[in-house]
Formats: structure tokens, sequence, C-alpha cells
């Protein structure tokens, strides 16, 4: 599928994160100044797509939104997912089976 919304993420001078989406490219490309063309993302959907001044990106998000962030909201949205806690999760069924099975003597 077509990347086909293009996401800018900032901080809006309240502290608040503002999301503005565009329909395509022409239309983020008349507010921003592109300076180059990404060309070693590891996903391969994002590459060739423009890479714009004061902006970090291309970063694909769900299967047709392309994301670009200010470098502070990426600090702190990297800082907030790198400290946060990870969900424990519970014993497997094949671990909880083998510990209520009975001894061999």
């Amino acid at each position: 599928m077509a990347k086909d919304t293009f996401r800018i993420v900032t901080r809006g001078t309240d502290g608040q994160i503002s999301i503005r989406d565009y329909d395509s490219e022409e239309a983020l490309q008349k507010r921003h100044t592109q300076v180059g063309v990404d060309d070693c993302s590891t996903d391969l959907s994002v590459r060739g797509l423009p890479v714009f001044r004061g902006l970090i990106g291309p970063i694909p998000e769900g299967s047709n939104v392309i994301r670009y962030e200010t470098p502070e909201v990426f600090e702190t949205l990297t800082k907030q997912w790198t400290t946060s806690k990870p969900t424990r999760r519970g014993p497997t069924r094949s671990r909880v089976s083998r510990s209520k099975a009975p001894k061999a003597t």
C-alpha cells in the first residue's frame, strides 16, 4: 500500500504535542524546506522520500503514514520509550503445565 499521509509532530508553545497531517508530499513541501532524499533507511518503504530541514524523518508509522518529528519531540518521545517499563508477561502454558506435572520418583 502506498504511503498517503505525511504527519508532522511538533510541540506547541503551550508544551502540548501538536500533530498535523498532509495528504500529499507536495503539500508538505510548500511548508518545509527539503534538504535531501532518504537513501539509507533500513525500512525500504521510506527510501526515496524527502528529508526536511529541522525535522527528523521519514519514520514509517502504520501502513500508510510517514511521520516527521522535530528534534525536541523525537528526543522526548525516545526518552519516554526507553524509560517505560515493559509489561510483564505471565508464564507460558507449557511452563505452567510442566510445573504442575507430578514428579517422577
